[in-house]
Formats: C-alpha cells, structure tokens, sequence
C-alpha cells in the first residue's frame, strides 16, 4: 500500500463489513470521504470484493481480518489496524468506529447450549466492549462510536433470547459510554435495526411467506435493505450529529409498532 498524505480524511473502523449491513455501512462511509478499514471473520473474498467496490467509486479502503470470539483475535484487529494506517497515513488515528460484527444463534432458553451462549456473549457483547477500550486511545477527540444492535433488543422475543439478551446489553454499554466520552466531545450512539434482507436472514427467507411475514410486520410495508441502516450510520457519524449522543435509534421501518 502506498503512504498517501490525506490528513483531512476520516478514518473509519468497520466490524463485520464484508456482507450485509457492515459491507453498506464502509461503502456508506467511504462516499462520505472516510478511509474504511474493512474487517471480516472469515470472508476473504468478499472483504476484498467490499474494498474493490470502495475503489472503484473512488474511495480508499483495506481489508483486515480477525476472529473476535477471543481478546488475541481484538489484539490482532487493532494489531493489522494500526499497520495499514500506518502505511496509508502515517497514523494509528481513529476517527470512526462502528460495532457491526455479530452471530445470530437462535433459540429459546430451552434449545439454547451453553456453546452457543458463549459464542453470543463472546462476539456480540464482550468484542464490542474491549474493541472500544482498544479504540480510545486512537479515537480522535470529537469522534464518533456507532454500535449495531437490533429491535429484538427492545422487546420479548423468546425465540432468540440469549441473542436479544446480548444485544440489549449493547444498548446499555452505549448509554454509558455516551456519559463519560462527552467531555471529549466524542458521541456514542446505537442503531436498532428491524428485520433486513441479507443472508444473516437467507435461510429463512427461503419461504415465500416468511418474506411476506416480514414485510407485514413494518410499518412501511417492506423489507428493510442494508442501506436503509447505512445511512443512518452516515448520519450518526456526520458532523449533523454532532448533538446526538446517547440515542438508540431504533431504524426497523415501525416494525411492531403497533
């Protein structure tokens, strides 16, 4: 990668970017000026296909991997991290950070192993937490934290309630996180979306009705796309939002509403 001088342009970390809404979320940011680090799991492929994209738009992106079921996996994010940037700015600087990387285990407190519960709490909830301590010391003062929850957060859902359970607790990481990064100007917020079309879904949607189902369940009467939440993220982490902090926006087209 050549070192380019661009010490204007935000730099933007992106957990789980490779598909779905991660990958809309770096193509969101990078049409807005940012340079996007694209972290995957497992997804080569499709990370590097995510930054080609980036590219080929005209933006600036790289691709890291890292297994966040473990603290060494968050040590090799911020690890890989801090070379690209290096490499590309001269600097480990962060001036976005989004907590998209999650699993979906679902199951009922009945069919739920402790296997499985593990893996929740371990990727949805203890990653997001010790990503954030990492990122501090690089967060620039007046950045932004964007954390991806979900509207299971919000209500009983027995169905996935280990996974609501996580999620929920996301919420509240946010909230206390917007307290104490206020006086340095950094705003903390969490984006709840409802049920989107992408193939965290693709099994289920396999059914006609399924679909039809989940399309009823909004408000506005469709699916939800993966941009539908990217650009609420763009907003949050614009200079429009800089008197939001402490929100949980719940982005689910009125899904349950009523």
């Amino acid at each position: 990668m050549a070192r380019v001088k661009t010490p204007k342009q935000k730099v933007a970390l992106v957990t789980g970017a490779s598909r779905g809404i991660g990958r809309a979320i770096a193509l969101r940011l990078a049409r807005d000026g940012a340079l996007v680090v694209v972290h995957y799991g497992r997804n080569q492929k499709a990370a590097r296909a995510a930054v080609r994209e980036i590219e080929k738009k005209g933006g600036r992106a790289f691709p890291v991997q890292a297994d966040l079921s473990s603290l060494e996996g968050v040590g090799a994010l911020f690890g890989e991290t801090d070379k690209g940037l290096r490499e590309l700015t001269g600097s480990r600087k962060l001036d976005i950070l989004v907590n998209n990387a999650g699993v979906g285990l679902g199951g009922s407190i009945h069919e739920t192993t402790e296997a499985e519960f593990d893996e929740l709490v371990a990727v949805n909830l203890k990653a997001p937490f010790f990503i954030v301590q990492q990122a501090l010391p690089r967060l620039r003062d007046g950045g932004r934290i964007i954390n991806i929850s979900s509207g299971t957060s919000r209500m009983a859902f027995p169905e996935e309630i280990a996974y609501a359970m996580t999620k929920a607790a996301l919420n509240s990481i946010t909230f206390s996180l917007a307290k104490e990064l206020g006086p340095r100007g950094i705003t903390v917020n969490v984006v709840a979306p409802g049920i989107i079309d992408t193939d965290f879904q693709a099994d289920w949607f396999k059914d006609p009705q399924a679909r039809e189902f989940a399309a009823s369940v909004a408000a506005l009467g469709r699916l939800g796309l993966p941009e539908d939440i990217a650009d609420v993220v763009g907003f949050l982490a614009s200079a429009d939002a800089r008197w939001v902090t402490g929100a949980l926006i719940n982005a689910s087209g009125g899904s349950m509403a009523g």
